[in-house]
């Protein structure tokens, strides 16, 4: 074996060839032995180089095509032994429609809307299996269904994002439906709201939601063939804070509105609070109106904190945190009516730190009715005293002049 360039044997006596060529072909036995000897070798093995599979032809990245029309997508492979090549669609459980001819290419006749999508190529023999994919995108269709979802409670709004669907060849507008769950509904079926999206938007904000309240959403996709089908139904509730800012008219141009989350937000402990600091967005494509802070306690709900922080700061102090506590704050921008994703979230635990709390929160600690009985009897003695003082300086005055009309008396008789 010393002689063969990558060549070992192991201690449990197999054989480990690094490198297989024509080198290794042949029959091969192994004889055991030991201090008494051997019981002679082991039955012959042939060892046979097989070719793992390798593609002839691949597909293109991807293909477009009218819908009901045809479309042929070749895939070939060669190896030894020759492989088997199959096509399956990328998330798809049921069947495809689709056919595979001789030369293992894939068939669409006629062509249909849900053979859009990606498909591979999987080749595979004895020795390894190998892949490829393509994109068919199926034009002269209706739109299909957002994908992605996802709504973020707010004071009596929440706002609604997601990802577009293919647009079937032509221009495609989205609008957001809206109903409220109610615990015992007057009718068997719910009314649900729609309300348009600007166009290009991927995001809306509703406005005008009952606090605590669990609300339905989806998201429904049109062009100029129809509709697409609803996305799925995301469940949500708003939050039971007012609104404080009021948001500026949206914009009367059409446009694009890109809208970034703040940047590198973190928390430094300092004598006054925890100072929070960021960074601006990196891509805003209308002027940027503000800031608003959200924050939770022990791993508890978002509640916002301030929703007015000027788009100048990058920083602000937040002060009167409890002591051995875990809090988590986050950042969202504002630019009109649009609201962008929140920031990365920094965690703060206050245990061991120490907190002051602050002047916002003083009439918090105590119950209004003993906060005026305290401010009316510190009140009371206040006057008490300077009566008592005003009373004294009084009499002292008077035993002064008493003391003197005496003396004075006196020094009347003694005169001859």
């Amino acid at each position: 074996l010393s002689q063969l360039p990558g060549w070992s044997m192991r201690p449990d006596g197999s054989i480990v060839i690094a490198t297989g060529n024509d080198d290794v072909l042949g029959a091969y036995t192994c004889t055991p032995y030991n201090s008494y000897g051997t019981a002679g070798e082991s039955q012959p093995t042939r060892v046979l180089l097989k070719d793992p599979p390798a593609f002839a032809a691949r597909p293109k990245e991807e293909y477009f095509q009218e819908v009901g029309r045809e479309l042929v997508i070749p895939c070939a492979a060669r190896g030894d032994p020759p492989p088997t090549v199959t096509w399956l669609k990328v998330g798809s459980a049921g069947k495809s429609g689709a056919q595979v001819d001789g030369n293992s290419s894939l068939v669409f006749r006629p062509l249909t809307k849900e053979q859009h999508g990606v498909w591979e190529c999987t080749a595979t023999n004895q020795v390894a299996s190998i892949s490829t994919a393509t994109s068919v995108h199926v034009l002269g269709t209706s739109p299909h269904a957002v994908t992605n979802v996802s709504v973020l409670p707010l004071p009596l709004a929440a706002n609604i994002s997601w990802e577009p669907g293919f647009d079937g060849g032509y221009f495609q507008r989205f609008s957001v439906w809206y109903t409220p769950l109610a615990k015992h509904p007057p009718r068997a079926h719910h009314d649900w709201v729609s309300l348009s999206v600007p166009v290009g938007a991927q995001h809306l904000l509703v406005e005008n939601l009952q606090p605590d309240v669990s609300y339905q959403f989806s998201v429904l996709a049109q062009n100029k063939l129809g509709s697409g089908p609803f996305s799925q139904i995301v469940t949500s509730v708003p939050r039971g804070f007012p609104v404080t800012t009021v948001p500026p008219e949206p914009p009367a141009m059409t446009m694009r509105v890109f809208l970034s989350p703040p940047q590198a937000l973190t928390a430094n402990e300092t004598v006054r609070g925890v100072l929070l600091q960021w960074e601006p967005p990196a891509q805003l494509s209308v002027a940027l109106s503000g800031y608003g802070l959200e924050l939770r306690q022990d791993k508890g709900g978002w509640e916002v904190l301030d929703r007015s922080i000027p788009s100048t700061k990058t920083q602000v102090l937040v002060p009167g945190l409890i002591k051995d506590a875990f809090y988590e704050f986050r950042l969202v921008a504002f630019a009109g009516s649009y609201i962008s994703d929140p920031s990365n979230t920094v965690n703060v635990s206050t245990a061991g730190m120490e907190v002051y709390p602050s002047r916002t929160q003083l009439p918090e600690l105590l119950p209004q009715p003993v906060l005026a009985g305290v401010i009316g009897g510190i009140c009371f003695l206040s006057v008490a005293v300077i009566f008592s003082t005003v009373a004294a300086c009084i009499m002292n005055r008077r035993r002064a002049a008493r003391v003197q009309k005496r003396r004075q008396g006196r020094s009347w008789v003694q005169v001859p």
